[in-house]
């Protein structure tokens, strides 16, 4: 686009929230340091100064209290956006989370949305341990009532983000920390990116490459190395897995044959079974090799950074999964 502009990734989320903060005055943001200071990785810098302390306030440490504002203020006609940090912290408000929002619309009949956005980053950067590197967004994805978001650009941050607030109903919009500093081009005008509308960061003809946030990048870096020795890669970024674009990795995969899904996560019980089942299930004539998986080691985060890299999926990981898939 002619009006692209390149920027930082949590530059591209401070302007979805300033675009549409001066849209509707419904909307507010709470959450740890997201005031003057601007929040643990810049994500609110300059609202607290343009709106002031009644719609960008601090909380106190207290994820539980944080939710249970954010779902009652929503009940009652607000849009709150509620940042809790780091992903992991979102234990201490499950209750809030499951038991309230995901299901009030339901139990009330219809009568009473709950339109929030619970914002987190999730991930492994620089070995900060197991308390708070864990990627468990499958967790929310089981739970009905909840749209669960996973950007992985400054494009897609923007977008998702203004459809996130946009939403009628809880939506966890699940951020990688390593992010924040990436850059990429993001469009001048206004847009929205749709939920369940999968990307295809990249056509290939030999096989499937199904990955989510982080791993994105990773893939792409291994589909590079993979186009050299002939094995042409399509990389697919589902963007949200509540809505799942099940239609575009059944497309790919009844082109390519095969399919290798790249999870941060841990295997068990989550995304990447999940993406397997569903091809299992409705795409087994298309298959030429059974679907693999390579996520994470089924262990918690070490803070040791070579431990830490031996847990991980990694390029020289995908590159040996998507070697070891065309062989058979």
């Amino acid at each position: 686009m002619t009006d692209s502009r390149d920027m930082q990734y949590v530059e591209a989320g401070v302007e979805a929230l300033r675009e549409e903060m001066r849209r509707d005055p419904a909307i507010f943001y709470i959450g740890q340091g997201i005031g003057p200071r601007g929040g643990n990785y810049k994500q609110t810098k300059g609202l607290w100064e343009e709106f002031g302390e009644t719609r960008v306030r601090d909380t106190p440490i207290s994820e539980l209290g944080q939710v249970g504002i954010g779902v009652g203020s929503a009940m009652a006609g607000a849009r709150p956006i509620v940042d809790l940090v780091f992903l992991d912290m979102i234990m201490e408000a499950m209750g809030q989370v499951v038991e309230q929002a995901a299901t009030i619309h339901y139990t009330s009949n219809g009568r009473i949305r709950v339109p929030l956005v619970i914002r987190a980053a999730m991930g492994t950067v620089r070995s900060t341990g197991p308390h708070h590197s864990r990627c468990m967004y499958s967790w929310f994805a089981h739970i009905p009532g909840l749209k669960v978001v996973l950007p992985a650009s400054a494009e897609d941050v923007k977008g998702l983000m203004k459809t996130a607030i946009r939403d009628d109903g809880p939506v966890l919009f699940i951020e990688h920390k390593f992010f924040y500093n990436k850059k990429g081009t993001v469009p001048g005008s206004e847009y929205l990116i749709p939920f369940g509308q999968a990307k295809v960061c990249r056509t290939g003809k030999s096989m499937t490459l199904l990955a989510m946030s982080l791993m994105v990048w990773h893939a792409l870096e291994a589909a590079a190395i993979l186009q050299r020795e002939g094995i042409d890669v399509e990389v697919i970024d589902p963007r949200t897995i509540v809505p799942l674009d099940e239609a575009a990795i059944l497309e790919s995969v009844h082109k390519t044959g095969r399919l290798l899904v790249v999870d941060e996560a841990q295997s068990f019980c989550g995304f990447s079974a999940e993406a397997a089942a569903l091809v299992a299930e409705r795409a087994f004539d298309d298959l030429d090799a059974p679907v693999s998986r390579l996520c994470a080691m089924h262990t918690p985060h070490p803070f040791n950074p070579v431990l830490e890299a031996a847990m991980l999926p990694s390029v020289d990981k995908i590159v040996n999964a998507a070697r070891a898939l065309m062989a058979q």
